[in-house]
């Protein structure tokens, strides 16, 4: 873990998952909705960690994007 992108998308994968055992009754329909987000996070720690290599201010931006639509979506996971 070398840059703010990885502390950032492994922080929030862990807070998902504590979100699902925490405030969910389990379940594989549920489990299912939580992967859309963990993908938005592992997706985002990559395109992240490109745009620092590359200096590309767009890739960064696509990395916050995809960091807050993870997160975003969580909450309206658990809200339902």
């Amino acid at each position: 873990m070398k840059t703010a992108y990885d502390f950032v998308t492994v922080i929030s994968f862990a807070c998902m998952a504590l979100t699902y055992f925490m405030f969910t009754e389990g379940g594989l329909k549920v489990l299912a909705h939580f992967m859309l987000p963990a993908a938005a996070f592992a997706i985002a720690n990559k395109v992240g960690n490109a745009a620092l290599q590359a200096g590309n201010l767009w890739l960064n931006a696509l990395a916050v994007v995809l960091i807050v639509a993870g997160i975003g979506y969580t909450y309206i996971i658990v809200r339902h």
